[in-house]
């Protein structure tokens, strides 16, 4: 039986009617402006797990619908229990890949996997992620969060991207001059569902290294309704790997473990994906939100100026209300119950991060932002065997970044823009107007 043969097989019905405007959690769309917590808040309430049609938009197919997870108590459960909700049957997307090739390609990256495969993938490449790998890059990280400032307006997204970007190439040894393929890889990825993102390309083609040139010929033509994910849409990206693979590297980069690894070239290919793409998007997405949340709420933007000891609870806060990555997709392994819901083995089954963030039964006041929130139980770094690998990395970058901003004046100088994503949680732009206090 295929990952999605069942709920294709015995189509569900709609939601119950009070539901049907449920649907809207899938549409893009609905996140061009906001993300709907109003609409989370009353599916934890009426629907904790719900029936979610996926209609056709645009070039994409209509798919068979997966039941949806909004509480907190139940994204956690369905995280930790791999046997039960596995990452690997369909993989972690809501849609699934296009053909069975592609499913089997993706199931080669440790994102889309299940212990004791999960583990192993893990095992290779975490040393470079522990807490004391990460204190030792701490200085540099500092150092260049410290020169990404200067007066005047500019689009904190652009600035913020820079970060995340520089450190992964500082982690996986890509040159400086080809270090914009790592955003604009990352903007077509998770941006595919927006027109400005899907096709970007902002790397200075004179600029590149012989390999980075290499990559930019083997790029596809981008084609709509082509998976941004499958190995075809991204041949430029794997032939950069490749390349990146051949030329000597530090003993103790990630590449190096990677290549000591023994790993298949489809596992060392999404791996190069993995950290090119998941290790970008969280910063790039979460640095800005974080900023404008502060800005939205100036009170707590001024008790953080008054005492920064706050600013490890505050990054926590920041992470909880605009989490990055706003659901993730596992597979029904058997049938099973969930929250009184009756689910079929092979059936999709979406965690939302974004509605278990705001549970009140976890987080009193959940819709009040403060920075003194403590515990903070979120799940912006997921939880179970799949916690972020990079979750030490990220927090350092936003400590870096936000210690430095709050020596300098922060306004909004225009109308931020989100990102059109179903998945992302993301800003296009954010202008700002940075000053030296006098």
């Amino acid at each position: 039986m295929s990952a999605t043969s069942e709920g294709r097989s015995k189509p569900r019905p709609d939601p119950a009617g009070e539901h049907r405007s449920a649907v809207e959690i899938f549409t893009p769309s609905t996140y061009d402006t906001e993300v709907p917590y109003d609409l989370f808040a009353q599916l934890r309430r009426e629907a904790p797990v719900c029936w979610i049609p996926e209609p056709a938009i645009g070039p994409w197919k209509e798919g068979p619908g997966f039941w949806a997870v909004f509480r907190h108590a139940d994204v956690k459960h369905v995280l930790r229990t791999p046997e039960d909700f596995s990452s690997h049957l369909g993989a972690t997307q809501i849609r699934d890949p296009d053909t069975p090739a592609d499913l089997r390609f993706v199931q080669s990256q440790m994102l889309n996997m299940d212990p004791p495969d999960h583990s192993r993938l893990r095992r290779i490449v975490a040393a470079a992620f522990t807490p004391r790998a990460v204190r030792a890059l701490e200085r540099t990280i500092a150092q260049r969060a410290a020169a990404l400032f200067e007066e005047g307006e500019c689009d904190f997204v652009e600035v913020a991207a820079d970060l995340p970007v520089w450190t992964l190439a500082h982690v996986m040894g890509v040159p400086e001059q080809d270090r914009r393929l790592l955003y604009d890889w990352a903007s077509r990825v998770i941006g595919y569902q927006d027109d400005d993102y899907a096709g970007l390309s902002t790397a200075d083609v004179e600029a590149l290294t012989p390999m980075g040139r290499l990559a930019l010929a083997a790029r596809p033509e981008p084609r709509p309704g082509v998976n941004p994910r499958s190995r075809a849409a991204l041949a430029d990206m794997f032939a950069y790997a490749h390349a990146l693979g051949e030329t000597p590297v530090d003993g103790e980069s990630v590449m190096a473990a990677m290549r000591k690894g023994g790993l298949t070239e489809a596992e060392f290919e999404n791996m190069f994906f993995l950290f090119a793409v998941a290790g970008n998007e969280t910063l790039r997405n979460g640095i800005p939100g974080g900023l404008l949340t502060l800005l939205q709420h100036p009170a707590e933007l001024a008790r953080l100026r008054a005492h920064p000891s706050l600013l490890g609870s505050a990054i926590e806060e920041m992470l909880r209300f605009w989490p990055p990555v706003m659901h993730f997709r596992r597979t029904a392994t058997r049938d099973l119950t969930l929250a009184g819901r009756r689910i079929r083995a092979g059936e999709k089954v979406v965690v939302y991060h974004a509605s278990a963030n705001r549970d009140p039964a976890v987080f009193p006041g959940p819709d009040r932002f403060d920075i003194t929130r403590e515990p903070n139980d979120h799940v912006s770094f997921g939880f179970g065997p799949h916690f972020c690998l990079g979750a030490h990395l990220a927090r350092a970058q936003f400590r870096s970044l936000f210690r430095e901003l709050l020596s300098w004046e922060v306004e909004l100088a225009g109308t931020p823009r989100r990102l059109t994503s179903n998945f992302q949680n993301g800003l296009k732009h954010l202008p700002v107007r940075l000053r030296r206090p006098a």
